[in-house]
């Protein structure tokens, strides 16, 4: 049952990306692999109930195992299409059709000629004496054999050739559930063999269904993986954003208090444009520290607090953003006191820092922004120095 849903599931997905995906060959052997997936459990717990289809006895469980076959086709004619353009590939997917086919009709052939429709049918699941049934299940187990061999072999080579991260996940969970597909497949073996030697193996039934069923979630993970891992990624970047947008905040808000003129667009930007708002706030402090930069007076004697490390956050890996808050906090505390600037006064840049990507420059500001929320004297409940601040009005007019 958890197998069936799971598949369902992976089916449903992929299926409500067809309007966009329809053209592609890759999205079309996608849902051909998927369906005959689904095929193959809904076939299972159809022959559990009623194995008579159609009024021939036995023949769920005939079109579940002819269903299985052509699943592993489809996988691997997918493989190819993930790691190969098409016409390289042209010859392998031709074999892999003819090989289902000829193993469809064999298997076909065998069911009749053998009797199965009129055998119980635990002679098709589990195994029996009759030699021509056991060639039937011989030859269901090599077709589900071969091809969990040769995904494995081909998704630990493809893994280590595509640069595509997702993608290399997505094989790697398939290297796994070809490996419990092949656990399904000795163990069911052995159950055979007991069988046909006139062991009880009904207490053994439960270990290839439970390989079978791990197997195939594994699986159905893999297939689908491509698809929704990249919006993952984007989810996690997403909630990434919004703690360093308020991680800025105290900085932002610093600035932005002493130089209003800054603030780029105060309107409400919506919170899925959360990458260009952080960019924006990055760029308002940037410019907000930029008219502070006259009253930054660069001292023999740096800042007591960030010297000694005293202040809240002082540490070996904090000091140079602790220094930096002390001096936004002096140059706020001396522009509003009508401080002078020195016009011939060198003073430090920002450019003078490494940081070549915002990802670097938002870890940077960030740091500064905790260190200048822990100084003595500032308001982390308001957010200021002083009061409800015009910085945090304009960040409610934000929010």
């Amino acid at each position: 049952m958890i197998t069936a849903v799971c598949s369902y599931a992976a089916f449903l997905y992929k299926a409500s990306h067809a309007r966009r995906g329809w053209r592609d060959a890759v999205y079309r052997t996608l849902m051909a692999t998927l369906f005959l997936q689904c095929l193959t459990f809904t076939m299972g717990a159809v022959a559990t109930g009623s194995p008579n289809l159609l009024g021939v006895g036995n023949s769920a469980i005939l079109v579940m195992h002819l269903a299985a076959v052509a699943y592993c086709v489809g996988a691997e004619i997918l493989l190819l299409q993930w790691a190969e353009p098409l016409p390289a590939i042209r010859s392998g997917i031709r074999n892999w059709v003819f090989f289902g086919l000829g193993t469809d009709v064999l298997l076909v052939l065998l069911f009749f000629v053998s009797g199965a429709p009129h055998k119980p049918a635990t002679a098709l699941t589990t195994g029996s004496k009759d030699l021509l049934l056991l060639a039937y299940l011989v030859v269901f187990i090599v077709s589900q054999t071969i091809p969990c061999v040769t995904i494995f072999r081909a998704c630990l080579s493809y893994a280590k050739l595509t640069d595509k991260i997702w993608l290399r996940r997505a094989l790697r969970f398939l290297t796994v559930g070809s490996v419990l597909l092949f656990m399904y497949c000795v163990t069911r073996t052995v159950n055979m063999i007991g069988a046909a030697a006139g062991a009880n193996v009904n207490g053994l039934k439960i270990v290839p269904a439970a390989f079978s069923g791990l197997g195939i979630i594994v699986v159905s993970i893999g297939l689908t993986m491509p698809s929704w891992g990249p919006r993952l990624s984007d989810l996690g970047q997403w909630i990434e954003n919004i703690f360093s947008y308020r991680a800025l905040y105290p900085l932002w808000n610093a600035v932005c208090e002493e130089s209003p003129e800054i603030v780029l667009e105060p309107r409400n930007s919506g919170v899925s444009n959360l990458h260009y708002r952080l960019h924006r706030r990055v760029v308002e402090i940037r410019d907000g520290w930029r008219a502070l930069r006259p009253y930054m007076d660069v001292a023999e004697q740096p800042d007591a607090e960030a010297a000694n490390g005293t202040a809240p956050g002082a540490g070996p890996n904090n000091d140079q953003a602790l220094a930096e808050a002390v001096r936004i906090r002096d140059a706020i505390r001396a522009k509003r006191d009508g401080h002078v600037p020195d016009s011939e006064r060198r003073r430090p840049g920002f450019e003078e820092r490494d940081a070549t990507t915002l990802a670097d420059e938002v870890s940077w500001l960030a740091k500064v922004s905790s260190a200048y929320a822990k100084l003595p004297g500032f308001d982390a409940a308001r957010g200021s120095w002083n009061g409800m601040s015009q910085g945090r009005a304009l960040e409610n007019s934000e929010s």
